[in-house]
């Protein structure tokens, strides 16, 4: 009886030593998904050259300054026009941000961005049953095709339509339409954050739809439907939705931010001149492992012996749209992975599903061990001055300090991709474009790259005709001709060069 006794203690100490290292594992594997790609942007800061953060921070300065919102085109020579900020909230925060961190605020959010959406991920696959390893090879993969490299509200947009799609699949999974409620609390922060709400109610839309297809056959009793989803009444699933669309015009521009949203998204001259609005031209391999994976949940959904209505309608809306314009491929990669969890859960071992139940406390240690490398990160990172040199690499700072030293005269006439950040760093000139095409409309916007790629002359445009100083791209076309054209360098003089851009003034 020792003996045997012996024996079942060794091999329960043994059993336990190897659960141990099996939740090491995991432990390990979950906080390197969850850290890696923070960490990356610690060390490449790549949001500091983003374009567009820089408008959103001085609309947010100057609405904690005035305790207003923006109606007209702050900070343009063309304040005038109407404009409606359709990322009014984002640009509070981020202003706030950056009163307390200085410049280290915007790589710190795209750092909370990017840890968020490898938790986004991994959660979708759990809670479609997924098992763990299933979980964490799909998140990394998510996070591979969904590549946020800088911090702009966008990615807010990202994290918010997964957590629509987390409710929609878990109301469907238990037939739980309590789950709905959630809905309007969610479309409340998201229409005042980001004008991609106007796709998350495309993605409710699209389960409305589906939960009235879905109750056809069943009042018919017709067996093609998925017996694993719960048919859910349709009036609470209605009055969800319909307070979901009254939340989204809880804001300061009421139902005119429906519009206005529209436009900051979609514009003729966005599709026109701006590579993320076009098609996929599958140069990047991420293109293609997006297209591997929308591909694998079309099969999972085709291999299944009934039908997934909502999930079918889904990826064929997110595919069209984001093979269409591969800015917004983003949300068939979510969508897929919700699909595929579902289909290797179905491959899953039970004992496998009982263990990662019983896994809680792993999942409490990742926490506690990520937010500890995420906050060591944030605390290395570098100080103000090293930042603004930073910044100089990608902007033209010490043109901006020429400009200002000098009090060059207006109008000014810039660059494109430098007038958001001329907006927050030189906000005594007002600018001739920025990001903003809502507001300067597809007229101007076509007119500017048409003069700058020498389509139409210099005076043809009214705000390069006019300007008295032009801050241009040291190695563009313009600036060549500028300074090698008898006719224009008779007109422009070369105040101020460097090795990114060039100041020039209009000669008396």
């Amino acid at each position: 009886m020792s003996v045997i006794s012996r024996t079942r203690t060794e091999h329960y100490a043994e059993n336990r030593a190897a659960r141990g290292r099996l939740a090491l594992v995991r432990i390990m594997a979950l906080v390197l998904l969850f850290s890696a790609s923070a960490l990356y942007e610690s060390v490449h800061l790549s949001s500091l050259s983003d374009n567009n953060v820089w408008v959103h921070l001085r609309t947010g300065a100057w609405m904690l300054q005035t305790h207003s919102v923006p109606h007209n085109g702050l900070f343009s020579q063309y304040s005038t026009l109407p404009w409606i900020d359709s990322h009014w909230a984002y640009d509070v925060l981020l202003a706030a941000r950056y009163k307390m961190f200085g410049l280290r605020a915007i790589p710190l959010l795209l750092m909370f961005f990017k840890a968020g959406l490898a938790v986004l991920t991994f959660w979708l696959a759990t809670e479609a049953k997924a098992s763990f390893w299933a979980a964490v090879s799909l998140s990394a993969i998510a996070q591979y095709v969904i590549p946020i490299s800088q911090s702009l509200p966008y990615a807010l947009s990202v994290t918010f339509f997964g957590i629509e799609l987390l409710l929609l699949e878990s109301s469907r999974r238990t037939g739980n339409v309590k789950t709905l409620y959630a809905l309007p609390a969610l479309f409340l922060l998201w229409a005042n954050l980001h004008p991609l709400f106007l796709l998350g109610l495309l993605l409710l839309i699209l389960f409305v739809i589906s939960t009235w297809i879905e109750s056809w056959p069943r009042r018919s009793a017709t067996n093609w439907l998925d017996r694993e989803i719960r048919p859910l009444a349709r009036q609470p699933v209605l009055i969800a939705s319909a307070c979901s669309l009254l939340a989204t015009m809880v804001n300061p521009y009421a139902f005119r931010l429906f519009s206005a949203a529209y436009r900051t998204l979609y514009s003729a001259a966005g599709f026109s001149y701006f590579g993320e609005m076009r098609a996929m031209s599958f140069r990047q391999p991420q293109n293609y492992a997006l297209m591997l994976l929308i591909m694998s949940a079309f099969l999972a959904l085709g291999r299944r012996r009934s039908l997934r209505v909502f999930e079918l309608l889904a990826l064929t809306a997110a595919t069209l749209l984001g093979f269409r314009i591969q800015r917004e491929a983003w949300m068939a990669a979510l969508i897929a992975v919700a699909i595929l969890a579902d289909a290797t859960a179905r491959i899953a071992k039970d004992r496998e599903s009982q263990e990662q139940s019983r896994a809680w406390w792993e999942h409490a240690a990742c926490a506690v061990v990520v937010t500890a490398i995420l906050v060591l990160a944030a605390l290395r990172l570098p100080h103000q001055d090293s930042l603004q040199a930073r910044v100089s690499q990608s902007f033209p700072v010490k043109a901006c300090d020429f400009i200002r030293d000098h009090a060059l005269p207006q109008p000014l006439f810039n660059e494109y991709t430098w007038g958001s950040f001329l907006t927050w760093y030189l906000p005594e000139y007002p600018v001739a474009i920025d990001s903003r095409m809502e507001l300067y409309g597809d007229e101007l916007t076509e007119g500017y790259f048409k003069v700058i790629a020498g389509g139409e002359r210099l005076d043809a445009y009214p705000a390069l005709g006019n300007a008295q100083t032009l801050l241009l791209q040291k190695q563009s076309g313009i600036v060549k001709a500028l300074t090698t054209l008898p006719a224009l360098s008779s007109q422009y003089r070369l105040a101020y060069s460097d090795d990114l851009g060039a100041v020039f003034t209009r000669q008396p």
